[in-house]
């Protein structure tokens, strides 16, 4: 694999259903939290990371003044389309860009925000050092990942449900989104990149659905593993879906579902 690329792949339909299901369902009350966290009135120049589909940059461009530059970015041409879409009338700067070689000068952004991002990253070290170097004296590093898989429940019923099906043919892909969720790695990593003041905290928060059946829609055909069954068996997609649907309405309830979940919100300045 390229270093330049994701280890999961969200192409063809994904980038769609996952902004369309789990935009709302996992990541929209984690980006109204991130955004809530920045003062505006410190940042000229901000660059979000892995801005996929751009949940949280709306809420950025929103947070932010008008004067401020907001750069948006993310590894996928098609999630980046989206996000486009979604936010064609903001004054947005869509990049292409790698967390591990960031293209700016030394002490020229104010804030990065990286949203769910860094699980994916190939050399962690290198993407934080990358952060602290281009972040100006002051500036500050915010950033979301998941806590473990059985505390984000609609997910670990899902990924369950999988793993029943591919036993140990998964790929190690399949373990990233929650590779990150533990604080004291992250806080450790960031203090040897050269953040002197670094906080990591659980953040509690719902996973809601207007359905049991919805969500189990979303979680089938709206994240990677969509094409690892379509791969290996597309008849699989119609009973994973069926069983994950059963589960969560019996656990989390059939009209809403609401189910908990955990991430870790680290906040880091140079």
């Amino acid at each position: 694999m390229n270093k330049n690329e994701s280890p999961l792949r969200f192409t063809g339909s994904i980038p769609k259903n996952y902004d369309e299901y789990l935009g709302p369902m996992f990541f929209e009350p984690y980006a109204i939290e991130l955004a809530s966290r920045i003062n505006p009135s410190s940042v000229k120049i901000a660059l979000e990371l892995g801005c996929g589909t751009g949940r949280v940059t709306r809420h950025l461009r929103k947070t932010l003044t008008e004067q401020s530059i907001l750069i948006a970015s993310d590894l996928s041409p098609e999630m980046l389309a989206i996000a486009k879409e979604n936010l064609k009338e903001s004054n947005i700067d869509w990049r292409i860009i790698n967390a591990q070689e960031l293209p700016f000068d030394d002490n020229s952004i104010d804030l990065i925000v990286c949203s769910f991002g860094y699980m994916f990253v190939n050399d962690r070290t290198k993407a934080f050092a990358e952060a602290f170097k281009v972040l100006r004296p002051g500036g500050t590093l915010l950033l979301s990942t998941w806590g473990k898989l059985e505390d984000n429940e609609a997910s670990y019923v899902f990924r369950k449900t999988v793993k029943k099906y591919f036993g140990d043919s998964l790929p190690e892909s399949y373990k990233l989104p929650f590779s990150m969720n533990d604080p004291e790695p992250i806080v450790e990593g960031l203090r040897q990149a050269g953040f002197s003041k670094v906080k990591s905290e659980v953040v509690d928060k719902e996973s809601y659905c207007s359905s049991a059946h919805t969500a189990a829609i979303g979680l089938t055909i709206g994240g990677s593993l969509y094409n690892e069954i379509m791969e290996y068996n597309p008849a699989w997609l119609g009973e994973i879906q069926s069983i994950v649907e059963k589960e969560l309405s019996e656990k989390f309830g059939a009209q809403p579902m609401i189910a908990p979940m955990k991430a870790l919100i680290s906040k880091a300045e140079k």
